[in-house]
């Protein structure tokens, strides 16, 4: 029986090693941490829960999907309960746009800003759908480091104009500026700019209305928790704790990976989901092509995070699930993001409120919280050790004036992690969130490749690779490793 090993234990390792087990293979997942998940860890902290990795999940069929690989119903793991509103967007003049479950609600609520718009929200959602149809249906899960097969899907990209940015693609419909950037939001989902990235992304917009949009109760930890359930059922075997630090080559092929204890790991195939441009730049110094060389210089990476974990001791009913909340700027306070080197003063926020859904992640008339603001990446000159306090201590005082009254003296047993700590516990390169940004020049055959260019029995996997980042694109990734192993 041939072996493999999956460095990384994400949602697209963790995808990889179910998928080969079933394809006859041998295998052992590694990872550094203390738990399952990658970036999906969960804290506990004085009856407060937190995940620290994605909160919602659309798609949950690639979920589904890898139950049913061992004729398991994802149903007895896992309870997927459908939010509503999807998103609540708060403006900086407090106006409200709820994006809704309801194709008609969310109409309804559009025609409150613009009629026009309300009549081509339609039309945004049947081009969405065209884009869906092909780069979702047809090249999500199919590898790209052919670049014959590249040009050959050309024409299909030329067709939907894909060299355009998302927020070009939502201004062809929707006119009113408030509306343009709640619905020019999904790339910075995945980590991009909403004015650079590539409107393949758009996609998302259909995704969300085919699909729906979810919350599994207990969290994405509890799905992690099932996942690892079905890893150990079927006779994978997990090592955590455990960091590769080198990695031995003989003929252009991986012969061992060694760990920080200096124990040897062989395997017939070995399956990255670390971050694409830690392990080239740190783990594989050998001679590159140069296809991996401009990627390894030239790539740029996503925006950092900085993501404030807190609970309160009073219940605050009126937040929805999922509540973004807009500064003054936007393409501004992007540009600072994604090309700056100081932290903005006039910040938008992702609030994340579990306990509106399950009420198990807080103690008794209590809320859990995470406020996730994105931030430069430590390419910029920002001294997080200096700063984390300060800018968590600014982004409360935001949340009291402008959804959270009396936060201050309501919140307890509050902690941060910082684009710093995305490096440290991640080895993400430059602490960015989400690896490499989803331009279009940074897309299928430009991004990272599923087979690596230059090693012959490694593969990649995550956020870092082809099709991209979050829960739909990492868990696709593992399915291009299945066709090409």
């Amino acid at each position: 029986m041939k072996k493999a090993i999956v460095i990384g234990a994400g949602f697209g390792g963790i995808a990889a090693a179910i998928r080969l087990k079933k394809k006859g293979y041998d295998v052992e997942i590694i990872d550094r941490c203390n738990n399952l998940g990658g970036r999906a860890q969960v804290f506990n902290v004085n009856g407060f829960r937190h995940d620290a990795g994605p909160t919602l999940i659309t798609a949950p069929f690639l979920f589904e999907e890898l139950f049913q690989l061992f004729n398991k119903d994802i149903k007895e793991y896992l309870n997927f309960v459908p939010l509503n509103p999807w998103y609540r967007f708060i403006f900086d003049d407090s106006s409200i746009f709820d994006y809704e479950q309801s194709l008609n609600k969310t109409i309804e609520n559009i025609n409150l800003f613009s009629s026009d718009d309300a009549l081509n929200y339609p039309k945004m959602l049947k081009a969405s759908k065209d884009i869906y149809n092909i780069a979702f249906n047809k090249l999500s899960d199919v590898p790209f480091h052919s670049f014959l097969f590249m040009c050959k899907q050309i024409p299909s990209l030329l067709k939907f104009r894909s060299h355009r940015s998302v927020y070009s693609f939502v201004s062809q419909f929707i006119k009113n500026e408030k509306l343009r950037r709640a619905f020019s939001i999904p790339p910075l989902l995945v980590g991009g700019n909403p004015f650079t990235t590539t409107c393949i992304y758009s996609l998302i917009h259909y995704l969300e209305r085919a699909h729906g949009v979810f919350f599994v109760m207990g969290g994405t930890g509890k799905i992690v928790l099932e996942l690892g359930r079905l890893l150990n059922s079927i006779g994978v075997n997990i090592r955590l704790n455990t960091t590769i630090e080198k990695i031995k080559f003989d003929n252009l092929k991986i012969n061992e990976i060694i760990d920080n204890y200096g124990k040897s790991h062989k395997a017939d195939v070995y399956i990255s989901n670390m971050d694409p441009l830690y392990l080239y730049k740190n783990l594989i110094n050998k001679k590159s092509n140069s296809s991996l060389y401009f990627k390894k210089k030239f790539s740029k990476t996503s925006m950092g995070l900085f993501v404030l974990f807190f609970g309160t001791k009073r219940k605050y009913n009126n937040i929805k699930h999922h509540t973004i909340i807009f500064g003054k700027e936007y393409k501004v306070l992007l540009e600072k993001i994604f090309n700056g080197n100081e932290l903005p003063n006039d910040i938008s926020i992702y609030l994340h409120r579990p306990t509106a859904t399950d009420k198990s992640f807080a103690p008794k008339n209590c809320d859990s919280f995470y406020a996730l603001v994105p931030v430069p990446n430590l390419k910029s000159d920002i001294d997080w050790k200096k700063n984390s306090n300060i800018f968590k201590d600014h982004i409360i005082e935001i949340l009291s004036k402008k959804v959270l009254p009396g936060l201050k003296k309501n919140i307890v047993d509050e902690f941060f992690m910082s684009p710093q700590d995305f490096q440290n516990d991640y080895l993400s390169h430059q602490g960015s969130g989400f690896s490499v940004a989803p331009y279009f020049t940074q897309s299928a055959w430009f991004r990272f490749h599923n087979k690596s260019e230059t090693i012959k029995n490694l593969y990649l996997v995550g956020a870092g690779t082809h099709p991209g980042a979050g829960i739909p694109g990492v868990l696709s990734s593992a399915k291009v490793i299945e066709r090409i192993i």
